[in-house]
């Protein structure tokens, strides 16, 4: 399967936090980590059974806010980095 550069760039930073390189263990720490917060945040118990239809959806959020800002912050700062530098260049 062909990646685009932007899911290229979600698996190298995944990679860089120790999160998994390819699908499987990405997609397998990804939920461990969202049992994590879960568990953090006190609503493992209305979770621990795989079902999470009864969770507000403020909570998802929060256990979202908690895996995104992870990965999507250091994409973020990745891109900007990579930004800086084509500037540099072109000066």
């Amino acid at each position: 399967m062909v990646k685009s550069p932007l899911e290229k760039l979600k698996y190298e930073v995944a990679g860089e936090l120790g999160i998994g390189t390819d699908d499987t263990t990405y997609r397998q720490n990804l939920e461990k980590m969202k049992i994590e917060a879960a568990r953090e945040i006190g609503i493992y118990d209305q979770v621990k059974d795989g079902y999470w239809g009864e969770v507000p959806s403020r909570e998802c959020g929060r256990v979202g806010g908690r895996l995104g800002g992870k990965i999507g912050g250091n994409m973020v700062k990745k891109l900007i980095a990579l930004a800086e530098q084509q500037l540099q260049q072109k000066w």
